[in-house]
């Protein structure tokens, strides 16, 4: 697997780091091809409850990377080819039962939103600044931004976002419901060191619980919008009681019940 992503699978936790710092982590066509790689290798692999996506640099990613695109394509085919690419990536990630977790510290900026997006929590910096910026060079949003980020904020908030050249700062993105913390330290260096830490808190509390449980949480938000109201009581109903048969869930319960009868004795 290409250096341009860092993979690593560590006691249940696997960590994707973008990694083309120079670059704020924007996308070229060997990245596209390296997240599709990890995200498939992460999302398929049994021994992984928990994924934490992460980045080298002072930004998380400035998402397609524009002079490459004028440099090296040459045609609208070859960028809606790699956009595919990277989207089987954040299907990957959103269509898993395995949680995911962002650490963006920095800039999240256009695609990089997505990648953000992607996520089910996500931590940033209080130097943090996230926004679309597609339309200040004549591009639309890709890479999930337009499927994603009306359910995320609600479609007024999303249209306020794509219509503007403006970012958030973290405390707006976290008001905004973009994302779930906002972390601080003393320097930009400390910082991101701060929110990768926090991020990999959150993913270690998933994998010391019923790891097995919050996956299938996830799942069900997700896939909600596939089916009807009804369909989705009936897939909840279907999915509690699949997961009251699991040896996680009868030890847990088994538990809850004897504390339970001791503080009623």
């Amino acid at each position: 697997m290409s250096d341009v992503i860092l993979f690593a699978v560590e006691e249940g936790l696997a960590r994707l780091t973008l990694n083309r710092p120079s670059r704020l982590n924007a996308f070229n066509a060997e990245l596209a091809h390296a997240w599709r790689d990890a995200t498939a290798a992460a999302t398929s692999r049994s021994d992984v409850g928990a994924i934490l996506v992460d980045a080298t640099g002072p930004a998380f990613c400035a998402g397609g990377d524009v002079v490459d695109m004028a440099t090296t394509m040459g045609s609208g085919a070859e960028i809606t080819a790699l956009a595919e690419v990277i989207n089987s990536g954040i299907r990957a990630l959103t269509e898993s039962s395995v949680p995911v977790v962002a650490a963006a510290h920095g800039t999240t900026a256009g695609g990089g939103l997505g990648i953000l997006l992607s996520s089910d929590y996500a931590v940033v910096g209080s130097r943090s600044r996230l926004g679309s910026l597609y339309a200040n060079i004549g591009l639309t949003p890709d890479l999930s931004v337009s499927a994603q980020l009306s359910r995320a904020v609600g479609q007024r908030r999303a249209l306020q976002l794509v219509l503007q050249d403006r970012l958030l700062t973290a405390s707006e993105a976290l008001e905004w419901g973009l994302v779930a913390e906002v972390v601080a330290a003393e320097d930009a260096a400390a910082e991101a060191d701060a929110v990768r830490s926090r991020a990999e808190e959150v993913a270690r509390f998933w994998l010391a619980g019923a790891a097995e449980a919050y996956g299938q949480a996830k799942r069900l938000v997700r896939s909600q919008p596939e089916r009807s109201f009804a369909e989705q009581l009936s897939e909840e109903a279907r999915s509690i009681g699949a997961s009251l048969e699991t040896d996680e869930a009868q030890r847990r319960i088994a538990a809850f019940a004897a504390a339970s009868a001791g503080k009623a004795g």
